[in-house]
């Protein structure tokens, strides 16, 4: 598969994200619904801390990818829904993480929400990868 960054105007990349990608040559599409911060049997974790919430949310959506014989390099499109858009922005250093070495930068949406599933829930990631 390659990917071919589209960025008419640079600043997304400031952000960590493209303004728009093209794939080409990708077999399989996955879309993996929204990932929260919830353990394997799927109870909240980490009420109140948005920053251990991102980084389960992370987690499991890396186990989700696994599961696909993916990882993160192969993620074409970002869905981040947060109840506080402004803490979220705080702790998006874990995507960095997450993406940087990888040199990967998804295209991205993130939306503020006033709730999500579950109330204790303050975070949600969903992608679309292809491999």
């Amino acid at each position: 598969m390659d990917k071919t960054a589209v960025n008419p105007w640079p600043w997304s990349l400031k952000f960590g994200y493209n303004q728009a990608e093209i794939v080409e040559g990708g077999r399989r599409q996955l879309v993996c619904a929204g990932q929260t911060s919830v353990d394997a049997e799927g109870n909240p974790q980490h009420a109140g801390d948005m920053r251990a919430q991102m980084t389960l949310a992370l987690d499991n959506l890396e186990v989700v990818l696994r599961a696909a014989d993916m990882s993160f390099v192969n993620i074409t499109r970002l869905g981040i829904y947060a109840m506080d858009v402004d803490e979220a922005l705080k702790n998006f250093d874990l995507l960095g993480i997450r993406f940087g070495p990888l040199n990967a930068a998804p295209p991205m949406t993130l939306l503020g929400v006033a709730r999500l599933a579950l109330p204790p829930l303050m975070f949600e990631i969903e992608a679309t990868a292809v491999a």
